[in-house]
């Protein structure tokens, strides 16, 4: 897709509306991780650099329409301004007389954060007459926020209708990294899709078989897949009323020339919980009193010999129980696996997903990877193929 980006404008003196995903953690009024401002701060940042009156917009939590004191943004004025290294001014609306006097103030490469969007309704709802306010604070806008990029919402979607607008750096990155992944990638591809259910990632399924040549299923969703074939898993947990869909998934996979890897081997316990007295066995061989926990040596073997030659791999989801020793082997195993390969030179990662980010943080290579999005839904979206209202509204 073609998209403007901030190389393409002329911000000094002007003022530029940067839509931000500032929904970070917070704890009795103070920030407690500020990952999502490190990365949002580079456009924030370069803006200020070249002359522009910056006013960034973000929502906050869900107040639905209500103004909650719990939910300010005010709080993350003062983060975000240590992590710039200048001061961060504050209004205590995102529209109306007191956001228009806040921006009345500005001068060249000042910043400005407004309140949290969602205290309107019109935010949700994508209010024309709402967007209209937003718009007329600004003359540029430019949308940051790729993991709220899947909300056709009035600061995500409908400003961006209004103003000249372009992405900023980190919804570059992520769109450039996308593309690389799935849009127009090196082949062979591989998809690494974990996670607990089949029934909430179906339509990324049946979009994957269609665009790679090789999916890897893990995590518990794994189960229901040996059960369609079947195979004993056990007191494993199963998706019985999907037995069906995963059997449609393998046809639809057959037909696309897709190869399927599921696990070949197990590690199992009669209880889930930390150091369980576990055992290793072939799949096919676990007892009706056992459950699945992660993948076997065997099945990373696999992987890793798959891995050869491959040249594009996008991971969604642990392999295993990854939050709980020993069952985190299996994960941790592949994406050490991945990384070196990446690191190489041999093969594009792309990562996300929360609990593939606390996976691969888990495993102390996240930084490894080629691209590790923290876009979480927005994400998961792009992988199911459906188009996001907030790329959308910024395409040329």
């Amino acid at each position: 897709m073609a998209f403007r980006t901030l190389d393409d404008l002329q911000p000094k003196g002007k003022r530029v509306l940067v839509r931000a995903d500032l929904n970070v953690p917070m704890k009795d009024g103070v920030v407690t991780d500020t990952v999502r401002i490190q990365r949002q701060a580079p456009t924030i940042r370069e803006l200020a650099e070249k002359g522009a009156r910056v006013i960034v917009l973000s929502h906050f939590d869900r107040p639905k329409g209500k103004r909650v004191p719990e939910m300010s943004l005010k709080p993350v004025a003062a983060a975000l301004g240590k992590e710039l290294g200048k001061p961060v001014a504050f209004a205590d609306d995102c529209v109306g007389p007191q956001a228009e006097a806040a921006v009345a103030k500005l001068k060249d490469g000042d910043v400005l954060l407004l309140e949290n969007t969602r205290y309107h309704k019109g935010e949700e709802d994508n209010d024309p007459a709402f967007a209209k306010q937003v718009a007329a604070l600004g003359d540029i806008f430019v949308n940051d926020a790729f993991s709220a990029a899947h909300r056709a919402h009035a600061t995500t979607e409908g400003v961006a209708r209004l103003l000249p607008n372009a992405a900023g750096r980190s919804m570059e990155a992520e769109l450039r990294h996308l593309d690389k992944a799935l849009g127009d990638p090196e082949r062979p591809v591989m998809a690494v899709i974990g996670g607990a259910k089949v029934s909430t990632k179906i339509a990324l399924l049946e979009n994957l078989v269609k665009r790679v040549e090789a999916l890897v299923i893990g995590g518990a969703m794994a189960n229901t897949f040996l059960a369609a074939e079947g195979i004993e898993v056990g007191k494993s947990l199963v998706e019985r009323d999907h037995i069906e869909t995963a059997q449609r998934v393998v046809h639809m996979a057959n037909e696309a020339g897709c190869a399927i890897l599921l696990p070949v081997d197990a590690v199992v316990a009669h209880e889930f919980k930390a150091h369980a007295r576990h055992r290793r066995t072939d799949v096919g061989h676990v007892h009706k009193d056992e459950m699945i926990l992660d993948v076997g040596p065997k099945s990373i073997d696999e992987f890793k010999r798959r891995l050869v030659g491959t040249r594009t791999l996008v991971w969604n989801g642990p392999l295993g129980a990854f939050e709980t020793e020993p069952f985190d082997a299996g994960t941790v195993a592949a994406a050490h696996a991945v990384a070196e390969a990446t690191m190489a030179g041999n093969l594009l990662s792309v990562a996300g997903g929360g609990d593939t980010v606390a996976a691969l943080n888990h495993a102390r290579v996240a930084d490894r990877f080629t691209y590790v999005s923290t876009a979480g839904g927005a994400f998961l979206e792009w992988l199911e193929g459906q188009e996001l209202p907030g790329v959308a509204a910024l395409q040329i």
